[in-house]
């Protein structure tokens, strides 16, 4: 349920009904001060404007015509022409009681479900995942989960490099590995192997030779190149695969989709495009000149498709797989979770697609920018050394320092025990910092902040979570037995039901926008919500009526149900004992 869409449709109906034109929308948005509401409608000045009138005058029709029905208990103008709505506390009440009996806590799954292709991860196979496939891959996870949630049919890609003339200086350093029989000794740490095959290209005599004549065998088609190549990348693979599986990442081999699966196509894609005149030749190179992205001086954007050598790009592979995308997967919006910094590549990439045809105005094509994670020093997060941050290494050091904290934290836990809540923990942390900050922002990461029970984190989250869910070790009872009705008499108990009300309203926000951090603030605000209510609103202490003791205990179980199904679309665990 959203509930500013509901009161959007019925003020936008109010409008309609008091004569104001159809494109003038309602502007619904959440009150931002007590005792203004609970929502405000602001779209009365921008229609009187429109119109020559009073917008004041024009407020006090669209209330008049207001069907407010069980959900609006009053509507009120303030200021220059503002409708003030109050919600009714039986409506919120019953929609509580709605969402307590339904395992989807009452959100339904979208009318018009689309088919959305997100593109995130893409780590390079010729190397270890690092710290800069972190951002990638838990936003692009992030994302899918949520629409798949909103009940999306979510088609997974990782890109992943697998192609490309690297490879013919690794395959030829396999090739030998293999006759020594320790190939996948010699790949369990990706970064020396690469390193050894770069010194062999660059010292040893005949090896770059050798190099070249295995790529020349790998883009005709040699088998016994090809399965060299398919075992380097089942092997490299699998490495991936150890990072998503401690990420809690729900990325699998399946949805690999590599640059080498786009091969067959990029020479008919780069004929097509030249015979369509969108792409010239120019200086022995097959460019596509862009006036839709011309400079001040009105000189076109060139985005080269083909090398004078005749090589293809990651321009001409982009635009092969965005054609595949939408005539393959029959895609209705596409997703690509890669770092700002490829903001003008992709702008190109998009711009052409649509211009060539290969994607219409009813496919959207959305890059889903972020920034960089910064260290302390406010430059890229490196090594003390300079070097890059394997991401193994990154999330073991996570898991440690996590495990340490709770061990001192709680001295009675069990070693297993405390590996365990140690590992989600840490893991959630990591994650959480990232997902908490607005993705197209840099951030530094910092091990303190991230590991805090303090604040906007993880483990602050976490543990709301398992003291919420202690309440009712201590009452004896099992959530899923409470009855009665919702009672929502002092301020604390209407502001909790508001905010839990409105959780599927920041779904569709995040889901429209492509903004984790929002679902994150929601469920930050929402566990600062329960403290209030908790200090203020006894649920166990002796006295309290059985009837209030059982309304507020639904409210206990909807807020840890809510938590953990918000984290979950993050892709953080909760525990029921921290």
């Amino acid at each position: 349920m959203n509930i500013r869409q509901l009161l959007s449709d019925k003020v936008q109906a109010a409008m309609l009904a008091a004569g104001i034109p159809a494109d003038c929308g309602p502007v619904v948005a959440q009150a931002r001060k007590a005792g203004f509401g609970d929502y405000q409608a602001n779209g009365a000045m921008a229609a009187a404007k429109r119109m020559g009138t009073n917008p004041r005058e024009l407020a006090s029709q669209i209330v008049a015509k207001l069907d407010g029905g069980e959900m609006i208990e009053k509507a009120e103008i303030a200021g220059p022409g503002f409708i003030n709505i109050h919600l009714s506390e039986k409506w919120l009440a019953d929609n509580l009681a709605e969402a307590g009996n339904d395992p989807r806590l009452n959100i339904a799954p979208v009318e018009s479900p689309q088919t959305v292709v997100i593109d995130y991860s893409a780590p390079n196979l010729a190397k270890e995942m690092h710290v800069g496939h972190l951002r990638s891959t838990i936003i692009g996870d992030a994302l899918a989960r949520l629409l798949e949630f909103q009940g999306h049919k979510v088609i997974r890609q990782n890109h992943m490099g697998d192609w490309g003339t690297q490879f013919g200086m690794l395959l030829a350093h396999l090739s030998d590995k293999l006759e020594n029989n320790d190939a996948e000794v010699a790949l369990a740490d990706l970064e020396t192997f690469y390193r050894e095959a770069k010194i062999r290209f660059d010292e040893e005599e005949g090896f770059a030779d050798r190099a070249r004549e295995y790529v020349v065998k790998l883009q005709g088609g040699d088998p016994k190149c090809l399965e060299l190549w398919q075992q380097f990348i089942d092997i490299s693979i699998s490495h991936s695969e150890e990072i998503y599986d401690k990420l809690n990442v729900t990325l699998t081999r399946s949805d690999v989709y590599g640059e080498s699966q786009y091969n067959d196509d990029l020479p008919v894609l780069v004929q097509e495009l030249l015979e369509k005149g969108i792409a010239v030749k120019n200086q022995g190179a097959v460019v596509v000149f862009l006036e839709e992205m011309a400079d001040k001086e009105g000189n076109p954007s060139p985005m080269i498709i083909q090398k004078r050598g005749g090589g293809y790009l990651y321009a001409t592979t982009d635009l092969a797989a965005i054609r595949y995308r939408v005539n393959k997967l029959h895609a209705d919006r596409i997703l690509i979770v890669v770092d700002a910094r490829q903001s003008l590549h992709l702008q190109q990439a998009f711009t052409a697609a649509r211009k060539a045809g290969f994607v219409d105005d009813s496919v959207t094509l959305e890059h889903c920018a972020f920034g960089t994670m910064m260290g302390d020093d406010g430059k890229p997060f490196k090594t003390r050394t300079g070097g890059t941050v394997k991401l193994a290494a990154l999330l073991d050091e996570a898991i440690e320092r996590a495990q340490k904290l709770v061990a001192d934290k709680n001295p009675e836990l069990g070693e297993e025990e405390c590996a365990e809540i140690g590992r989600a923990v840490g893991i959630g942390a990591v994650k959480y910092a990232d997902l908490s900050k607005t993705r197209t922002n840099d951030y530094v990461f910092n091990w303190d902040a991230m590991l805090s029970f303090e604040g906007n984190t993880a483990p602050y989250l976490q543990y709301a979570y398992t003291r919420v869910r202690s309440i009712f070790r201590r009452a004896g009872t099992n959530p899923g037995e409470l009855s009665g009705d919702m009672i929502l008499e002092t301020p604390e108990e209407r502001a909790l039901a508001i905010k839990l009300s409105q959780f599927g309203e920041v779904l569709d926000q995040v889901a429209r926008d492509t903004y984790p951090h929002v679902l994150c603030s929601y469920l930050y605000d929402l566990a600062s919500a329960y403290m209030a209510f908790y200090e203020a609103c006894p649920v166990l202490k002796e006295g309290v009526p059985e009837a209030q003791r059982n309304s507020r205990l639904q409210l206990c179980n909807l807020v840890a149900r809510t938590i953990a199904c918000g984290l979950d679309l993050l892709g953080i665990e909760v525990l029921e004992k921290m």
